[in-house]
């Protein structure tokens, strides 16, 4: 007797965004859930992502650091997970918000708050179903040279600098213009 094998597609972080796809600025943070530096991001990217509403689409990215934040990497996955009920953003929010209370069970409980009806979301938890995916996000950016968090990049350029409102938003105008400067060249043809 054969048995059928079931595929199942995961949602990867790196497809999950929030703005528009058109947007001309790609924002990607590399981060954790512990992090109060990444908490503070958190409130920086909310404000950009309203002040460029339209221009800015937004990636995040896992970067446990594990030796300090043992959470992290639960919460992650936790997260992952909520994507694929199409919650990724709602956990996001969520696990910044209880960034001091992420063990298994609050995650749990976190999970119902942010409208996940998947019954087998502890299991999930409890044998790293998703723990591929952070993993991947942490090999992804230790390529491409995260050494700590929040690290930022913008439209695929590491972004060196404090990631405040200020900092960001100049790097985004930056990128806004050198955007405009391509539609004209390609306009121009």
């Amino acid at each position: 007797m054969a048995f059928k094998k079931e595929i199942i597609e995961i949602i990867e972080p790196r497809d999950v965004f929030v703005g528009p796809k058109t947007a001309p600025v790609t924002l990607v943070e590399f981060g954790e859930y512990e992090n109060e530096d990444c908490a503070k991001a958190h409130e920086v990217v909310k404000k950009i992502m309203e002040e460029y509403e339209g221009k800015v689409r937004f990636n995040f990215r896992h970067f446990p650091l594990t030796k300090i934040h043992q959470r992290s990497l639960k919460a992650g996955e936790a997260s992952v997970a909520a994507a694929q009920e199409g919650k990724f953003w709602e956990m996001h929010n969520i696990l910044f918000h209880n960034r001091h209370n992420l063990g298994t069970t609050s995650l749990k409980l976190h999970s119902r708050e942010a409208g996940i009806s998947n019954k087998k979301f502890l299991d999930h938890l409890v044998n790293a179903t998703y723990g591929w995916q952070v993993q991947g996000d942490l090999r992804e950016g230790i390529q491409k040279g995260v050494t700590t968090v929040p690290a930022f990049f913008i439209n695929g350029e590491f972004f060196n600098g404090k990631p405040t409102f200020d900092n960001l938003s100049k790097g985004i105008e930056a990128a806004l213009k050198k955007a405009r400067k391509k539609e004209k060249a390609v306009v121009a043809r």
